[in-house]
């Protein structure tokens, strides 16, 4: 008989505009020697999902991260891939199926962690346009992270160091891609489910040279090596995944039609890696883990070895180094 055992403390990381490209410096840029965490997650952690979800044409924002936080083949409901912005039709889905309600239905808690520049939250909630996460978040909570949560640690900024809101006049600390992951984990300890995403990997892919392109990749991989530390302790779930494809091809500035990596660790990772095939698969196998317990077993040692470059040379130890002991 199967002992029952608690769903575990889940930190969902997404990665917006990541796919699983050729393995070619030349042609990817994942593998140019600035992201080693990241690249060995995607090499030997990673099952690759579909992001298609059985509409033609190449997949988008909107429609891929509903499918993600909800469970529903927005693509398939809307007829076509919808970039961007949820419009009417999409916010109706994410408000109804988001998974922050989901999983409030079964008793669990869970936060959106991700900074918002501002103190006034009437003005996040009147604004025109607002990107699937925020719309999920403000049915759930009816309330995002302002600044100074972010100030209280309390909240982590999209850009993993504060700098980028330098020109919209902030004065505050900067901080680095390791504390702001420590701040994640400080988080999401305190809640069943935390939510983050992550999106200058697909700005990035738009319109960044391959310079900083590679800049974004080195930021995020010193954040990801301390964040996947997460799984080490048992009854925690690090997932990470994405909506589309995109920084991992050189040379192009539009998404790709690449399947997208799915990162499970810890808790209830084998059934995610066996019960997730697409990105309309995310939510309900969440919500199945947190409604069935999970009989799976963290494996600290492998994290460690990930997050600390032992599992497989990196290419610049010194990145490495630097991204796994947060220097």
């Amino acid at each position: 008989m199967r002992v029952p055992t608690l769903p575990p403390r889940t930190l969902f990381i997404l990665v917006d505009g990541l796919g699983l490209g050729t393995p070619d410096p030349l042609l990817n840029p994942i593998y140019g020697g600035s992201c080693p965490c990241l690249q060995h997650l995607l090499d030997h952690q990673a099952v690759p999902i579909d992001a298609g979800m059985g509409v033609g044409g190449i997949p988008q924002s909107a429609t891929g991260q509903t499918a993600l936080l909800t469970g529903v083949n927005a693509a398939r409901e809307m007829g076509r891939h919808v970039e961007g912005f949820p419009g009417p039709s999409l916010r109706e889905i994410i408000r109804d199926r988001n998974i922050y309600d989901q999983l409030t239905a079964l008793g669990s808690t869970s936060t959106f962690a991700n900074a918002y520049f501002t103190a006034d939250m009437n003005e996040v909630r009147t604004r025109r346009i607002q990107s699937v996460t925020t719309v999920s978040a403000l049915k759930a909570f009816d309330r995002v992270r302002d600044t100074a949560a972010m100030l209280e640690h309390q909240a982590v900024y999209q850009d993993l160091t504060r700098e980028s809101l330098r020109e919209r006049g902030y004065t505050g600390p900067l901080v680095t891609p390791a504390e702001s992951a420590r701040d994640l984990l400080s988080i999401a300890a305190e809640h069943d489910f935390t939510l983050f995403e992550y999106f200058q990997t697909d700005r990035m892919g738009h319109k960044g040279t391959r310079e900083e392109v590679n800049r974004v990749l080195a930021l995020f991989d010193a954040f990801l090596a301390v964040a996947i530390k997460f799984a080490e302790q048992p009854g925690h779930l690090f997932l990470m995944t994405s909506d589309h494809g995109n920084i991992e091809e050189s040379g192009s500035s539009s998404h790709s039609a690449n399947p997208v990596p799915l990162v499970a660790l810890g808790q209830g990772s084998e059934l995610l890696r066996t019960r997730i095939k697409s990105v309309t698969d995310v939510t309900p196998a969440l919500v199945e883990l947190y409604q069935d317990g999970s009989a799976g077993t963290p494996r600290p040692t492998e994290i460690q070895e990930i997050s600390q470059g032992r599992a497989k040379p990196p290419a610049e130890p010194g990145i490495f180094q630097q991204a796994a002991t947060g220097v």
